[in-house]
């Protein structure tokens, strides 16, 4: 069966459509695509995992057409960051 795998990181995404078989699970996808080759730093035992954006586990089976989607860590805290729209409390 056919499904998608999917990373993105600030300045690279890939997105790629490869066969599994018809028992393969999450992690057998993600093996099986090489994207771990292309990205040695993905760490499956930290990294949180999706099929069309809702976290699953690695061993969660798949179904054709899935879009497995490896997910990285939030490197610092939405609250604490500036916006970029230009908008501010100090604007008042």
């Amino acid at each position: 069966m056919q499904i998608g795998v999917a990373y993105s990181e600030p300045t690279q995404q890939i997105w790629m459509t490869i066969e599994v078989p018809d028992e393969a699970t999450v992690r057998e996808g993600i093996e099986r695509s090489g994207i771990l080759k292309q990205f040695p730093h993905i760490d499956l035992d930290t990294q949180k995992v999706g099929i069309f954006g809702k976290l699953v586990k690695l061993d969660a089976a798949l179904r054709a057409g899935d879009r497995i989607e490896i997910y990285r860590a939030i490197i610092c805290d939405p609250q604490t960051v500036p916006r970029k729209d230009g908008a501010s409390s100090d604007d008042e």
